[in-house]
């Protein structure tokens, strides 16, 4: 049974471990703090239920997986034998460059560092590492145990086999990776997700909609569609003759939005304000944990649903 390695085992570490130990793989979790290992596997225990309950673990049982987890005070110990190490410390360059630096001088030459930062590009925390070709960025958006798409994201100087090896380990933990050919900023899905928040924040600000308007918008409409296919598919299904038959169509129209487009909204300025009074309206602090929960079942329900009708269709 292969290792890896999960540093930093907080929200996203435990929940990597969730994927790479259902796939079959050894974890073996740490954190600065001695105590998160431990409270991750306790976490894990109570999810690993409730996967099961939604036949979401491949057709096991947790008292198969449990024994697969383990905690781990020493950095060395944990990463030895590891053939892939995934990174979840806090989004700062300087706690990552140091880490970094005692990563590449734990582990085997051929062992692959991943991040699961979304905020920081590879090079600026790898550049100075004897072994930084093996070094990349796998950002998953949280669960990765029920949401599959992850960016494989290079820097200059990662080779080809750091992120072939990569890109086979994800499909294996059931993951669907996005081999990135370079980085930028955001990567692709912060990018996209970028994109549609700084257009909902201007229809607030301009007084053109509610929050709950713009979210009735995604949830009730778009995201119907976003569920189970991408907005290229959507538009090639959106006109009789397909995508180039949408762009010659609609592209005028978008480009006038674009010029609207331009001015950027303060997104902690009074427009906050408005949006979480209205948020809170809707749901009090208090209650963010419990609907949280929900969400976590919502998105398991529909992780069954697809992976069901995937065995149908034999994808």
């Amino acid at each position: 049974m292969s290792k890896i390695a999960i540093v930093g085992s907080g929200f996203i570490g435990r929940a990597w471990a969730i994927s790479f130990a259902r796939a079959g793989y050894e974890v073996c979790l740490w954190d600065v703090d001695p105590a998160a290992p431990d409270a991750a596997i306790s976490y894990i225990a109570d999810v690993l239920e409730d996967l099961a309950a939604n036949d979401l673990l491949n057709g096991q049982e947790p008292a198969e997986i449990m024994p697969q987890l383990s905690a781990e005070a020493d950095l060395a110990t944990a990463l030895k034998d590891a053939i892939h190490v995934q990174e979840n410390a806090p989004e700062d360059l300087e706690i990552k460059k140091d880490l970094y630096t005692q990563l590449d001088k734990l582990v085997a030459p051929e062992t692959i560092l991943a991040s699961s930062t979304s905020a920081l590009l590879p090079s600026r925390f790898t550049e100075h590492l004897d072994g930084r070709a093996r070094c990349l960025v796998a950002h998953p958006i949280n669960p990765p145990y029920l949401i599959k798409a992850v960016e494989v994201v290079p820097s200059p100087w990662t080779s080809p086999d750091a992120m072939e090896a990569t890109r086979r380990l994800m499909i294996e933990a059931g993951q669907s990776p996005i081999m990135m050919t370079g980085e930028i900023d955001g990567f692709i899905m912060n990018r996209m997700q970028g994109a549609l928040l700084e257009e909902a924040f201007r229809l607030v600000e301009g007084g053109h909609a509610s929050a709950e308007d713009v979210d009735i918008g995604i949830r009730e409409g778009l995201a119907a569609r976003w569920a189970f296919m991408g907005p290229f598919e959507t538009i090639d299904l959106n006109a009789p003759g397909g995508v180039r038959d949408y762009a010659t169509r609609y592209q005028g129209m978008f480009a006038n939005m674009f010029e609207q487009m331009k001015t950027r909204v303060d997104w902690a300025g009074p427009v906050l304000d408005e949006i979480e009074s209205d948020r809170r309206k809707r749901l009090a602090s208090d209650k963010l944990e419990e609907r949280q929960k929900w969400r976590d079942r919502r998105l398991m329900a529909l992780a069954a649903h697809k992976r069901a009708q995937d065995r149908e269709t034999g994808q």
